[in-house]
C-alpha cells in the first residue's frame, strides 16, 4: 500500500492499463489502509467493500480483455456522504437522516461507475454541508493532514482527508460556498469547482441548489480534469502545451478589514511572483462594490437551505449541532420578496464583475485568508466558531456568488492555497491555465 498511498489517480490508471497494477489488489489495499488507519473512522463514515471488490473484479476482467473504458477504469474513489449510493446509507453528516438508504445511485456516481471506477465508500462531512470548517460533533470531525489538532476545512472534510492521508487516490465532493476548494487548500490538494450546472445534482442531497456544485479533490490538475470528465461523461480537457506566456491574470486586492493573515498573504504573494516569472502579466483591482455580494449571501443561502431542510429540522432539529441549526433556521425569517430582490441584485453584480474582469484569463486570490483553526477552540467557543467560519469562506464564496468556475492549487506553504477563478462556462480554459500554474508553482 505504501507504493500507492500518494500516487495520482491517473498514474494508477496508467499502471492498470500497462498491466503493472491489478485493480482488485488496488481496491483491497485501500480498503485495508482505511481499516488500519488511526483516523480511518473519522475520515470514512462507511466503506463499501462488497461493491468495491465487485467493481474492481469487473475492471480486472476488462483490463485483461483490452476493453478498458478510460484511463480511470479500475481506480478507486471516495464519495462525500451526500451522494446517494444504492443500498448504502447516505446521511449528509446529520443524525436527522440516520438510517437513510437510497435505492439508486446519484447520477454522477452512476456515471463514474459506468466509467469503470471503484467506489471505496462514503466520507464524513460538515452537517448538511453548511459549514466551511469541517467540524462536526454529531458524526465525526476528520483531521487536518498537517496537524490532526487543526480542522480540515469543509464541508468536504472527509473527502479531502481521504486523499491527503493516502486513503483514496481521488475524492468527489460538493461546493456551495467553498466546500471543495477550502479543504483542498488546507490539506495541500487540488480542489476544482466546475461552473454551476456543469455536473448533475440528481441524487445529491441539496443545501442550496442555486449554488451547489459537484467536483473533485485530487493531487494534480491532470487528475482534476480526468475526474471531472468522468463525472460528466464528457471528453477530458487537453492540457498539452498549456502555458502562462502572454496570459493576463487579475489579482483581487482585499478590501479594508478583509486582509489575509500573514502566512496566507506571504504564500499568495510568492505564488503570484512565480506566475509572473513564468510569463503571466499581473494586474490588480480592488472592487469595493463586491462587499454587497457578501451581504446578500446570508439571506440567499439560509432561505434556500431552510426551504429544503425545514421538514427534517422541524421534526428532528434537536439532533443537530446547534450552530448549524441556527444557520439553517435563519432562513425562516427571509421574506420571499427579499429573496427575489436579492437574486435580481446578485445577477446585476455578476454582470458588473464580468464587465470589469473582461480581458483577463483568471482572477486570483488566496483560497482562504486564514490558516486552519484549532478544533478544540472552535468546539469550546461559539463566537470563535461563527467568526472563523465566515472568514474562512470569504474568498471562495466569491466564485459561488458570482457564478464562476474555480480551482485551488497548493502554493508549497502548508495549508495555503492559490485560488484561480474563471468565467462561467470557461472551465476548459481555467483547467489549462491551472495546469500551467501548477508547473510554475512546483
Amino acid at each position: 500500500m505504501a507504493d500507492w498511498a500518494g500516487v495520482r489517480a491517473v498514474e494508477l490508471g496508467q499502471g492498470i492499463g500497462a498491466g503493472r497494477i491489478d485493480p482488485v489488489e488496488l481496491a483491497e489495499a485501500f480498503l485495508a489502509a482505511v481499516a488500519a488507519h488511526p483516523h480511518g473512522a473519522a475520515i470514512y463514515a462507511r466503506t463499501t467493500p462488497e461493491r468495491a471488490l465487485a467493481e474492481a473484479m469487473a475492471a480486472r476482467e476488462r483490463a485483461r480483455a483490452g476493453l478498458r473504458r478510460g484511463i480511470l477504469d479500475g481506480v478507486p474513489l471516495s464519495w462525500k456522504d451526500l451522494f446517494d449510493s444504492a443500498g448504502t446509507a447516505t446521511e449528509a453528516g446529520t443524525a436527522m437522516l440516520q438510517g437513510r438508504v437510497p435505492a439508486a445511485d446519484a447520477t454522477v456516481l452512476a456515471t463514474a461507475t459506468a466509467g469503470g471506477t471503484v467506489c471505496l465508500g462514503k466520507t464524513h462531512m460538515s452537517e448538511i454541508a453548511f459549514s466551511g470548517l469541517g467540524y462536526n460533533p454529531v458524526t465525526a470531525t476528520p483531521p487536518n493532514v498537517n496537524d490532526p489538532a487543526l480542522l480540515p476545512g469543509g464541508s468536504s472534510s472527509g473527502a479531502a482527508a481521504s486523499v491527503a492521508f493516502g486513503l483514496a487516490p481521488a475524492a468527489v465532493g460538493s461546493d456551495t460556498g467553498g466546500s471543495i476548494r477550502l479543504p483542498a487548500a488546507w490539506n495541500d490538494l487540488v480542489g476544482y469547482k466546475p461552473t454551476h450546472g456543469a455536473l448533475s445534482l440528481a441524487g445529491v442531497l441539496p443545501l442550496c441548489p442555486s449554488f451547489d456544485t459537484v467536483g473533485p479533490l485530487v493531487r494534480s490538475v491532470g487528475d482534476a480534469a480526468e475526474v471531472a470528465a468522468l463525472l460528466g461523461g464528457t471528453r477530458t480537457v487537453d492540457l498539452t502545451g498549456a502555458s502562462l506566456a502572454g496570459t493576463r491574470l487579475l489579482v483581487l486586492d482585499p478590501l479594508a478589514g478583509q486582509e489575509p493573515d500573514e502566512a496566507p498573504a506571504r504564500a499568495f504573494a510568492g505564488a503570484v511572483e512565480r506566475l509572473a516569472a513564468a510569463g503571466a502579466r499581473i494586474d490588480h483591482v480592488r472592487p469595493e462594490w463586491l462587499a454587497r455580494a457578501w451581504e446578500l449571501a446570508g439571506p440567499l443561502y439560509s432561505a434556500e437551505a431552510w426551504a429544503h431542510w425545514r421538514p427534517q429540522v422541524r421534526a428532528r432539529g434537536d439532533l443537530m449541532y446547534s450552530h448549524i441549526r441556527e444557520r439553517v433556521t435563519a432562513g425562516d425569517a427571509v421574506k420571499a420578496a427579499d429573496w427575489i430582490a436579492g437574486w435580481e441584485e446578485l445577477r446585476a453584480l455578476r454582470r458588473r464583475f464580468a464587465e470589469e474582469t473582461a480581458g483577463h484569463d483568471a482572477v486570483l486570490c488566496p483560497t482562504s485568508p486564514i490558516l486552519p483553526p484549532e478544533t478544540a477552540r472552535v468546539a469550546a467557543d461559539a463566537d470563535n466558531y461563527r467568526a472563523v467560519n465566515m472568514r474562512a469562506l470569504l474568498n471562495t464564496r466569491i466564485g459561488n456568488l458570482l457564478g464562476l468556475c474555480g480551482i485551488s492549487l497548493p502554493t508549497g506553504t502548508p495549508s495555503c492555497g492559490l485560488l484561480l477563478n474563471g468565467a462561467a462556462g470557461d472551465d476548459g480554459r481555467l483547467l489549462r491555465l491551472a495546469a500551467a500554474a501548477e508547473r510554475a508553482l512546483a
